[in-house]
């Protein structure tokens, strides 16, 4: 970022041409790098406090830059894009050109209750699993997934890293074909940050999945996916008008 020059007024306001000169040179920059301070920035281009930190804000919001609180403010890794569509968080990241891996970190079986019973129709045995998943070595995603046991009756004895609906498919011929599913935002509490890698508050991404098979219900997971590394494309068109 040498050979700033101070910013002058006009009808684009300060902020937003400090946004656009920042978000030119981090895109020369390698993810991870520390950006200058905030004073350097403000002596660069002669701005205020204020109008870095609105300019870095919007880049954070748009996954360009991370702050990590105490540490400063650096570039951020490239967000992975997935278009809506029923796939395995597996092949979702092998579609994307990442290398997907996973963190087992319990499976138990449980009777169903709550969002899982309403779903399931009635108190079955299931299977409870929680996993990290990963992209590139990074995690990406914390989910817990309930799994009709009488289904699956030997998963925990199965090899959980890879992908669960590709087990279902081949092993049990339960192939998932058709699914609901929600998304909404929220933030990462202690667990999840622990889990995820970013800050507490950090914002997220949750998908709540309704999974079936041939019309038997046989899955339901819901998944925390880190906001500043995924995104969703949608495509829309007039046909889908409500």
């Amino acid at each position: 970022m040498s050979g700033s020059t101070p910013l002058k007024p006009g009808a684009v306001p300060k902020y937003a041409q400090l946004e656009e000169r920042l978000r030119g040179a981090i895109a020369d920059l390698e993810p991870g790098r520390p950006i200058p301070s905030e004073r350097s920035l403000m002596d660069r281009f002669g701005v205020s406090r204020s109008t870095v930190r609105r300019a870095i804000a919007n880049l954070v919001r748009d996954g360009v830059l991370i702050a990590r609180g105490g540490q400063g403010t650096f570039v951020a890794e490239p967000r992975v894009e997935s278009n809506l569509h029923l796939a395995s968080f597996t092949q979702d990241m092998l579609q994307r050109g990442c290398v997907p891996s996973t963190v087992v970190l319990s499976l138990r079986r449980e009777d169903a209750d709550g969002d899982a019973l309403a779903f399931f129709g009635s108190r079955l045995p299931v299977w409870c699993l929680e996993r990290v998943r990963r992209a590139d070595g990074e995690p990406m995603a914390y989910e817990i997934q309930w799994i009709r046991q009488e289904l699956t009756p030997d998963l925990g004895a199965r090899d959980l890293r890879g992908s669960v609906y590709a087990m279902l498919a081949e092993e049990y011929d339960c192939a998932i074909d058709s699914a609901d599913q929600v998304m909404w935002g929220t933030t990462a509490d202690e667990r999840l940050a622990s889990l995820l890698d970013v800050p507490v508050g950090a914002a997220l991404l949750v998908f709540d999945r309704r999974s079936r098979s041939r019309g038997r219900p046989v899955e339901a997971v819901r998944s925390w996916y880190r906001a500043d590394r995924y995104r969703v494309h949608m495509s829309l068109d007039a046909s889908m008008r409500g």
